[in-house]
C-alpha cells in the first residue's frame, strides 16, 4: 500500500467545496494541487467541470481532454466532457463522449440517458428512445428518463407512449410540474380533454392551491378562466425547467427571438436604444438585441431563469418583477419594449398596453409575439396552458392604449408535437413617429 500523496487532502477539500458552490474556493485548491502534481487527472477533471461552470467553456474542454489523456479509460470524465460539448450545441462531439463512456461504462444509466439526448437534439428520435430504454432497464426508478422518454415519443406523434411515460414519471417524482403538465397536454393531444382534466384534479387533491394544477384544470374545462396566467403559475413553471429551458426550445425550433429582433430592425432604424426585454427568460434575445442597444433590460418574473440570463450575459441590469407592474412604473424610460412568447400567459392585454404605452418614450416601439387565436375578434386559454389572441382583438385592444399598429405578421412561432405554431409578431409605436 502506498504512501498518501502530499495533495490528497487539498483535492479532498477541493471537491467538498466544489460540491458546495464554493468555486472560487475550489479553484483555488484544485491549482494548488496542480502546482505540486501538474498531471493529476482528478484535479485536472474537476477543474475543467468548474471552468465550464464559471463561463470558461474552451479551457474547461482542454483540460478535460488533458486529463482524458493521462487516464483515458475513465468513463465519467468522458461522459463530463460529452456534457460540456451537448451544453455548447457541439452535437456530434457530445455524442461521440458518451459512445466512448458506454463502451467503457455499459452499466451507466446516466450516459445513456445523456446520449438519448444528443440523439433527440439531432432529430434521431426512435434511436433516442431506444437508448432513453436502455438507461431505464438500468435504473427503472429514474423519473427525469421515464419524462425525457417521454417528451421523444411526444415528438415523435406517439401520444399514448408519450402519456404512459408521463404518467410514470409524475409517479416517481411527484414534484416533477412538467410531467403532470405534459401529461395532461399529452391526453389533450388524444382529444381526451375530460381525461387531462382529471389528471390535475387529482394533482389538486394531493397538493391544494398548487397553482399551475389550478391553471390547467381550468385551461381544460374551460370553467373559472383567469384574465392571465397567475404570478405562482409562472414562477413554479419555469423555475422547475430554467436549466432545461434553452435545450426543450431548441427541440421545438423556436423562433420568436428571432422573429422579434427583425421586426425591431424593420421598425426602429436607430442604434443606442434604450431596451426593455419583457419577460426575457433565459436572455435568448440578448445577443440579437445587444447591438442596437446602448442600455439593455431584462425582466422577469423567475428567479430561475434570471440566474441562467445573468450566465448568458448581454444585459446591463436585470429585475425579476411582474411584467406589468414592472412597466407601470417606468414612464417614458424605453425606445422599445420587446416581448417574446412571454404574453402567451396573458389573455386581456389591456392593462399589459396600457402600461407598456407609459413605458415608452415619443416614437418608441412595442415588438411581441402572441399565438393565433380562431376567434378573430378574442382571446382563449388553450387547454396547453397558453393563450390564443385574434388579430381584430389586437387591432382593437393596441388602439385603445394609444398604440399605432404598424405591422402584424403571421409566422410559425416553433413547433409542438412535430407541427407549426401560428402566431403573429406584432408591431407598434407610441405616436405616429416613422423611425
Amino acid at each position: 500500500m502506498g504512501e498518501r500523496p502530499v495533495w490528497a487532502d487539498t483535492l479532498e477539500g477541493a471537491v467538498s467545496l466544489h460540491q458546495k458552490g464554493d468555486l472560487d474556493g475550489a479553484a483555488t485548491a484544485y491549482l494548488q494541487v496542480l502546482q505540486v502534481a501538474p498531471d493529476q487527472p482528478d484535479a485536472l477533471h474537476f477543474l475543467g467541470v468548474l471552468e465550464h461552470q464559471r463561463g470558461e467553456s474552451e479551457a474547461g474542454i482542454r483540460r478535460i481532454q488533458r486529463a482524458i489523456a493521462l487516464r483515458p479509460e475513465h468513463a465519467d470524465m468522458h461522459n463530463n466532457l460529452g456534457n460540456l460539448f451537448k451544453e455548447l450545441d457541439r452535437t456530434d462531439d457530445a455524442a461521440r463522449c458518451y459512445q466512448e463512456a458506454i463502451r467503457l461504462e455499459p452499466r451507466a444509466s446516466h450516459a445513456h440517458q445523456n446520449y438519448a439526448v444528443v440523439l433527440r437534439r439531432a432529430g434521431r428520435h426512435e434511436e433516442a428512445v431506444a437508448s432513453y430504454d436502455r438507461a431505464l432497464a438500468l435504473d427503472p426508478l429514474a423519473g427525469d428518463t421515464h419524462y425525457n422518454r417521454g417528451n421523444a415519443l411526444r415528438e415523435m406523434g406517439r401520444f399514448h407512449e408519450a402519456a404512459v411515460a408521463y404518467a410514470r414519471a409524475a409517479e416517481l417524482d411527484p414534484d416533477n410540474t412538467r410531467a403532470y403538465t405534459n401529461l395532461g397536454q399529452a391526453l389533450y393531444r388524444l382529444g381526451q380533454i375530460k381525461e387531462a382534466g382529471r389528471v390535475f384534479e387529482a394533482w389538486l387533491e394531493k397538493e391544494p392551491g398548487n397553482p399551475v394544477a389550478e391553471h390547467m384544470r381550468a385551461a381544460c374545462s374551460g370553467e373559472n378562466l383567469p384574465d392571465r396566467a397567475s404570478d405562482g403559475y409562472v414562477t413554479r413553471v419555469f423555475d422547475s425547467f430554467a436549466g432545461s429551458f434553452d435545450e426543450n426550445l431548441r427541440n421545438l425550433e423556436y423562433r420568436a427571438p428571432e422573429l422579434v429582433a427583425d421586426a425591431l430592425e424593420r421598425h426602429a432604424a436607430a442604434e443606442g436604444l434604450s431596451i426593455l426585454d419583457a419577460g426575457c427568460g433565459t436572455g435568448l434575445c440578448a445577443p440579437l438585441l445587444r447591438s442596437r442597444a446602448a442600455r439593455l433590460v431584462g425582466v422577469d418574473l423567475s428567479r430561475g431563469m434570471l440566474a441562467e440570463a445573468q450566465k448568458r450575459g448581454g444585459y446591463d441590469a436585470l429585475a425579476e418583477g411582474e411584467l406589468t407592474a414592472y412597466l407601470e412604473g417606468r414612464s417614458g424610460e424605453f425606445d422599445a419594449v420587446v416581448s417574446a412568447d412571454t404574453l402567451v400567459y396573458f389573455g386581456d392585454l389591456s392593462a399589459f398596453l396600457a402600461a407598456a404605452h407609459g413605458a415608452l418614450r415619443p416614437g418608441g416601439r412595442l415588438i411581441f409575439t402572441v399565438e393565433k387565436a380562431e376567434d378573430a375578434d378574442g382571446f382563449r386559454l388553450n387547454p396547453h396552458g397558453r393563450y390564443a389572441h385574434g388579430g381584430s382583438y389586437l387591432e382593437g385592444a393596441l388602439a385603445a392604449a394609444g398604440l399605432e399598429l404598424l405591422e402584424m405578421a403571421e409566422e410559425h412561432l416553433r413547433k409542438e408535437a412535430g407541427r407549426p405554431v401560428e402566431g403573429f409578431v406584432v408591431c407598434a409605436g407610441r405616436g405616429s413617429a416613422a423611425g
